[in-house]
This record gives C-alpha cells, structure tokens and sequence, in this order.
C-alpha cells in the first residue's frame, strides 16, 4: 500500500469514529420500546415511559418519576447520597435488616419525606412516618405527594421467615406506570389478580421465590415487564438471573424480562 492510498484509509477510519460518537446512541436514554435494540446491554436502571426504576442492589430499589424519588427497602445503597437523590417517599415492607436499615434510612430521607411502616415494626421514625397495614388504599385523595400506593400481602407458603401478615408489598403508580414490589414472598394466590404494568420480583431462593417459583409468579400476574431482584447479594440468595428469564419467556414470550446490574458495588 503507497502512502496515498495509507493517508486515504486513515481519514476514512477518522470519519467513522466521528461519526458514530455524534450518532448518540450511547448516551442516548434506553426505554421500554426501545429496549430490543439495546438487547445485550446490561444497564443498572431502564426507563419505562417517563419513570426511570433504578436497581441499587438486593431489594434496594430508587425510582424516579413525576419529579418524585421513591426509595423501596433501601440498605444497598452508595456511600454518600446526593441531596438531589435523597428521597421523597420511603417505602419499607418489613422489619428485617436488610429491608429496614435505620442507617440506610437516614442517608436518603430529608426533611419533607414520607416514610411508609408495617404496623408491626417495631422500630420507632422521625418526621412524617406513617403505619400502613395489608389492603390500605392510598390512591386519589390519600395518594402520597401525588403518588398512588397500594399496600398488598407478602408471605412465605413453605417458610417460616416471613409468616403472613409479617410484611407487605407494594404497588405504586407513578406517571401512569403501575409498579408492583412484592417484597419477601413466595408465590401466592393474590398474585394472579393483580393489575400492574412493571412486576419487581425476588428470585433468590432461600427466603423467597426461587428462578422457577418467581417465574410461575411472572406468568401469573402477566405485566409488561419484570424486574428480577434479591439475588446473588447475600451469600444465602444465589440465583440465575438468565434462568428465570428463560423460564418466564418460555411461558409467556410477551412478558420483557429486563435483567438490570446493581448500580452500587
């Protein structure tokens, strides 16, 4: 090859590297719709519409939406949260250490926050705390600074480390995205009459559903999409987070299963 035609394939190979980083596909914000084209890609949050559901690990969950911060069970969480992060809502389902971490709490709560308790916690909150039991409806005139929240059963069938009545889930709705946390449970008949559009759903044995059981929970409720967590943190929750993606596509191919990575490490 001349020199001529050497400096001729350098500039054309110039080109495409400038063209593809003006192109913005890689910073460009992932969605549910345009989630295939991204197949592959393992991000720590996805966007569904407007709602941005960010997994910080375990069952520590901050979504964003309708200018809102809503913390779920937050005890994975980064070593300094920013104050723009820190928490409108607080959503706790039971009293277990790594669901309802007093220090985790006080890292994203604010002033104005409004934190969500199990009657039967135990521990005690500052501020706007509130008990909650099984089948409160806080919707329309109760929503929660805007925010529509539903406390649904949590429990284990064949275990004894979440008896009913110990715990809650939650469905909450957030700029017309209806998003079910079913906390710590085992597949359990409630499950088939919910209506929701996002399903967040433990997969790590142990203490809840396994890959099988949270797939047969997956085809039951039937969302759009389903969020895998509580899993591969503790050493006692390992799981296999493509297994159960199998195991739901396999029943029900319409159901997106979105396999996200903890944003904290």
């Amino acid at each position: 090859m001349g020199n001529s035609e050497y400096t001729a394939v350098l500039i054309s190979i110039i080109l495409i590297i400038i063209i593809s980083g003006c192109s913005g596909e890689d910073t460009a914000e992932i969605t549910f719709e345009d989630m295939d084209a991204k197949e592959g890609v393992i991000m720590s949050s996805t966007t569904i519409k407007n709602v941005t559901i960010n997994w910080l690990g375990h069952s520590s969950f901050m979504i964003k939406g309708e200018g809102k911060i809503i913390y779920i069970d937050p005890y994975v969480l980064p070593d300094k949260v920013d104050y723009e992060d820190q928490a409108d809502i607080i959503l706790i389902t039971h009293e277990h250490y790594d669901h309802c971490s007093p220090e985790a709490i006080r890292k994203v709560r604010k002033s104005d926050s409004t934190t969500l308790i199990p009657q039967n916690c135990t521990l005690e909150f500052r501020g706007d705390a509130r008990r909650i039991s099984e089948g409160d409806m806080l919707t329309d005139d109760l929503a929660i600074k805007g925010i529509g929240i539903e406390v649904v059963p949590a429990y284990n069938i064949n275990k004894s480390y979440h008896p009913e009545g110990f715990g809650v889930g939650y469905i909450i709705e957030v700029d017309g995205v209806r998003i079910y946390y079913s906390g710590d449970t085992d597949l359990i008949p409630q499950m088939s009459g919910l209506s929701v559009d996002v399903a967040l759903l433990p997969i790590g044995g142990t203490y809840t559903m396994d890959e099988s059981e949270a797939a047969e929970a997956a085809v039951a409720i039937s969302p759009d999409v389903v969020i895998p967590m509580h899993y591969n943190y503790l050493d006692s929750t390992p799981a296999d987070a493509d297994l159960f993606k199998k195991l739901v596509q396999d029943k029900n191919p319409d159901i997106e299963v979105i396999i996200l990575s903890s944003s904290v490490q």
